[in-house]
């Protein structure tokens, strides 16, 4: 008992240093730990509350959400190859992943990081008695941190499928409390369909209230709370295509347009643009720049998520000019190294992400109306409008100068939009999720060509759709299990 009591309080102070180091620009000190009182307030004044509310905001600019979030999108898919030299992510882009992957290990510790801050949020605003803090505000920060924790919930379902569901916070450590704490410092494995509903009631939550415009597009807000539940409901199984015409509606409806060029979605002149939906605000300088970009662009070492011989193929095959020079640029690497898959002399690199020199202050789009055009275009074929369908697709296709879908049929049009949404969304973290949704990841995935169409020989199983559950984890609590083919 005294070796699990003093495993236990180490835990505690790890989290809550953690929480302490993690808040950008504390206000003042917002968490009190009590051995002798469960009840004791973690928040007492507004300003605790709104320093532990950034802290939370902040987690978008950590290493999971610079990184990670688009390796796992775009390595993980045909879009990219993994690059670097990085063995973790070699595994992740060949789905040869095993339960050791430092990079999976590091993004669940992510993930239910930033879950944490969230529920000590959600669990204690209301019994702040600072009158400086309204109901009204309350209200607000508790939507704000549920949309936080649903989008963090939507990764991890994701990736692991059954997954912990972590709803409470541990303020206190004691031998008393002990058979009350260890269930949520030692949770099993909740199922999928749980998972996503506590996702859908959070977004409920968020889109009940909060703001309908913010500051900038950084803050979670009803348009950005809309289209999550749009993007749920297109993913959980079964899927829920009324649903998913309801909330993308409700988004397209809610003050949103396209921008009328497709590059100034990225020419750093338009950030926060009418377009975008929800976007992480970098602001430059030692302690607020996007190191990520220098990932993904630069001649100093070989970058991650190098374009694929296969997407590069796709945008051509179509004569996406437009999407293709605005997604991909190609530079003379001679003398610096060398790859397989592209010569030294034309060598791609992602241009999304322009300003890649420290410190970069670039913003990254993770919501945006051209995804929930298309995604309604989707649920509206589903149920048999292929004709409404056609007209969203190629109200995208117009600002990309291309001639309107040949698709006419329902099984066509599936495909025109698939096609759509890659080209569209290239390198922006979608394309192995909506593969993996759409049930067409293995499919797609073991047909992708590399260098003069040559097969690049991946082999994708149903049981590496999933990753699987940290090895750290699982020897750190004896409730979870690990998923099948691990």
């Amino acid at each position: 008992m005294k070796t699990r009591l003093f495993f236990l309080f180490s835990l505690a102070a790890l989290v809550f240093s953690c929480q302490s180091f993690l808040e950008i620009k504390p206000k003042s000190q917002s968490i009190a730990v009590d051995n002798n009182d469960l009840n004791k307030a973690l928040y007492s004044t507004a300003s605790d509350v709104e320093s532990a509310l950034a802290g939370v905001y902040a987690d978008f600019r950590n290493e999971y959400f610079e990184l990670d979030y688009f390796v796992n999108g775009d390595a993980q898919s045909d879009d990219a190859y993994a690059g670097a030299d990085n063995p973790n992510n070699f595994q992740i882009d060949d789905y040869n992943i095993d339960a050791t992957n430092k990079n999976v290990s590091r993004d669940w510790a992510y993930l239910y990081g930033t879950i944490g801050k969230t529920n000590r949020v959600i669990n204690n605003v209301d019994s702040v008695t600072d009158p400086e803090l309204t109901d009204a505000r309350k209200k607000q920060i508790i939507a704000e941190a549920s949309f936080i924790r649903a989008f963090c919930y939507f990764q991890a379902v994701q990736l692991w499928g059954d997954a912990p569901l972590q709803l409470k916070e541990v303020k206190t450590i004691s031998a008393q409390v002990l058979p009350d704490i260890y269930p949520i410092l030692f949770p099993p494995r909740a199922a999928m369909a749980d998972v996503y509903a506590q996702i859908i009631k959070d977004l409920e939550y968020a889109v009940a209230n909060c703001a309908t415009t913010a500051q900038h597009k950084g803050y979670a807000t009803k348009g950005a709370a809309n289209a999550m539940l749009a993007k749920v409901y297109a993913t959980i199984e079964p899927h829920d295509w009324n649903k998913v015409k309801q909330y993308c509606d409700a988004v397209i409806g809610g003050g949103y347009s396209l921008l009328p060029e497709y590059d100034q979605l990225w020419d750093n002149a338009h950030e926060n643009s009418s377009e975008s939906i929800f976007e992480i605000n970098y602001f430059g300088g030692s302690i607020d720049h996007n190191w990520g970009t220098q990932m993904f662009r630069g001649m100093d070492w070989k970058k991650f998520n190098i374009p694929s011989n296969d997407l590069v193929k796709a945008f051509d095959d179509e004569g996406d000019e437009v999407r293709k020079n605005a997604s991909i640029i190609f530079l003379d690497v001679t003398g610096k190294w060398s790859d397989t898959h592209w010569p030294q002399n034309s060598y791609p690199f992602g241009n999304k992400y322009r300003k890649f020199l420290s410190p970069s202050d670039q913003n990254y789009i993770f919501l945006r109306l051209a995804d929930i055009i298309l995604l309604k275009a989707e649920a509206l074929n589903e149920t048999g409008d292929v004709a409404g369908a056609a007209a969203l697709v190629n109200q995208i296709r117009t600002r990309a100068k291309l001639t309107a879908t040949p698709a006419s049929t329902q099984a066509a049009m599936k495909l025109a939009i698939e096609k759509e949404r890659r080209l569209e969304l290239a390198f922006e973290g979608h394309r192995w999720y909506d593969l993996k949704r759409t049930g067409r990841a293995i499919e797609v995935i073991n047909a992708a060509k590399g260098v003069d169409g040559a097969s690049l020989g991946y082999n994708l199983t149903p049981s590496k759709l999933l990753w699987p559950i940290p090895q750290v984890e699982l020897d750190k609590n004896s409730k979870l299990t690990q998923n099948e083919g691990y």
